[in-house]
């Protein structure tokens, strides 16, 4: 769509990208690469450098992308931690320990993490809890019981699981260096975009964090539609938990905590906004590549590992910062018309 200028010529303003929520993303993970990309040199610039950064973001952004959603809605999910390592469990012990078909035990982990979603869902809708607190005891009575079952079925905490081909193919392969789980991602990128930018659904879930109880009397059935956020941001989290078990052929208990917070991270720095009702797939999209980037850049550029954190939460609050400043750009802008 074209947007008229102050001085009357159409075409896209300049002004008006300069307002978008992923702007500052897009400049963030531009300068973040050009940073370690001289430090790092030819090698971090090249496949290896690629395969590193894009591997790391498509584990974190496939969980990044529903707790977006998530967030824009106004909601919070912090169980996606306990959900990775309890749907690998389930997929390895169902494969690798009593040696069911490979099809059984993907779905068996994929219907972990939507059944821990539904209770998700259902807790934050039929109480008043916050769901933030709601996920934070869900999250640790599922570690418990993962751990629980790990020991008393297996006496380990860890399983061993060895996919038949084709399964390790479609999901744990890596082709030059680059993980399958990289096109799991971007497919689902493309998915959530049409959710969130083009279906109906995304006009909902921007109303629903703007103002629940008018989107409530507007018609939106926002009970059904946060429900539907859990469970397909639980889905995700087993499925990084599947595709970790058909990659490296084990599942451990303790593992996935990483993911709680990283991912809030990725999606903050992509432009979203920790009150709901504004963000982005694209700017989702940026935010993990900058965060990707950042992780595996510190080790291409030979720096203190330390300097991962200091760089990492100063990349948080200029996020943090640059999206107020282009949300009163925003707001600023549309005052005046």
């Amino acid at each position: 769509m074209s947007s008229q200028n102050g001085n009357g010529s159409k075409g896209i303003s300049l002004g008006a990208l300069a307002r978008r929520p992923e702007t500052g993303s897009l400049i963030g993970f531009i300068v973040v690469y050009i940073f370690f990309a001289v430090l790092g040199g030819p090698v971090f610039l090249g496949l290896p450098g690629w395969s590193s950064w894009l591997n790391i973001a498509a584990e974190v952004g496939i969980i990044a992308l529903p707790v977006g959603l998530l967030m824009i809605a106004g909601e919070f999910d912090i169980s996606v931690g306990s959900i990775v390592p309890a749907a690998s469990m389930m997929t390895a012990m169902l494969g690798g320990h009593y040696d069911a078909p490979a099809i059984v035990a993907i779905l068996a982990g994929l219907g972990v993490g939507l059944t821990i979603g539904l209770v998700n869902g259902l807790l934050v809708t039929r109480t008043t809890i916050p769901s933030l607190i709601v996920t934070i005891g869900v999250m640790f009575a599922v570690m418990g019981l993962t751990l629980g079952f790990a020991v008393l079925i297996k006496g380990s905490t860890s399983v061993s699981y060895v996919p038949d081909p084709l399964t390790k193919s479609l999901m744990g392969q890596f082709v030059k260096g680059f993980s399958v789980s990289i096109f799991w991602w971007l497919g689902l990128v493309a998915v959530f975009f049409y959710a969130l930018h083009v279906s109906p659904w995304g006009n909902w879930i921007f109303a629903i964090g703007g103002d629940k109880e008018s989107a409530r009397n507007a018609g939106i059935p926002t009970s059904q539609m946060t429900i539907a956020l859990f469970m397909v941001s639980g889905f995700c989290a087993a499925l990084v938990g599947v595709l970790q078990v058909m990659t490296y052929q084990q599942a451990q208990v303790a593992g996935g905590q990483a993911f709680i917070f990283n991912s809030i991270m990725c999606v903050v720095i992509g432009g979203v906004l920790l009150t709901g009702g504004a963000g982005s797939i694209i700017g989702i999209l940026l935010g993990t590549m900058t965060f990707a980037v950042v992780n595996q850049g510190i080790f291409f550029a030979g720096l203190d590992p330390n300097i991962q954190f200091i760089i990492t939460g100063a990349l948080l609050l200029a996020a943090v910062l640059s999206n107020d400043r282009f949300r009163a750009m925003a707001t600023s802008a549309a005052a005046k018309k």
